[in-house]
């Protein structure tokens, strides 16, 4: 159980640093979606501004994903969830938890092949602008396996819930 919770406190703090400071990542894809708008408008239009906005909102999205995991702010049927017990959420949340940790190690599986492929092959978008794709599929990769490791932390939560553990509330 010690290993439980350290494996969480360190899965928790690491998630909850890298989802703070992707959080400004917003303001990433604002200023280059405004210079799209300006150099569109003004002077000859740039090349790289919609792909590369595309990628910010890509390393966004998916670098904040765990965090979001953490926080409980992923979408969730509340239907009759919201009426039961701890315990019985608990045991719903374990079970349901497996098949997000399944679903992952498939998706991990096909970036780290996709990547393997960018990188050997010097793979590049086939638009005008033709940027690398490695960077942007490292990215994916990162955050994927983030988001294994924190569905993990999720299921050593649910564990020790289960077992009436209590969890320290800077774990959470």
């Amino acid at each position: 159980m010690n290993f439980m919770r350290g494996y969480v406190a360190v899965i928790d703090r690491t998630n909850r640093w890298v989802g703070r400071f992707v959080m400004y990542g917003i303001f990433v894809m604002m200023g280059i979606l405004l210079w799209s708008s300006i150099s569109k408008t003004f002077f000859l239009p740039s090349l790289w501004t919609l792909e590369m906005a595309q990628f910010a909102m890509v390393a966004y999205y998916i670098l904040g994903g765990p965090y979001s995991i953490q926080m409980g702010s992923n979408v969730r049927m509340d239907l009759l969830y919201g009426e039961w017990s701890d315990r019985r959420r608990a045991w719903t949340d374990a079970i349901t938890v497996l098949f997000l940790i399944i679903y992952l190690g498939v998706m991990i599986y096909g970036g780290y092949d996709s990547l393997s492929y960018s990188l050997q092959y010097g793979e590049r978008s086939p638009t005008a602008w033709r940027p690398y794709l490695w960077p942007i599929k490292v990215i994916m990769v990162v955050g994927l396996f983030l988001m294994l490791l924190q569905a993990i932390s999720e299921l050593f939560k649910d564990i020790l819930r289960l077992r009436g553990d209590d969890i320290p509330r800077e774990v959470i």
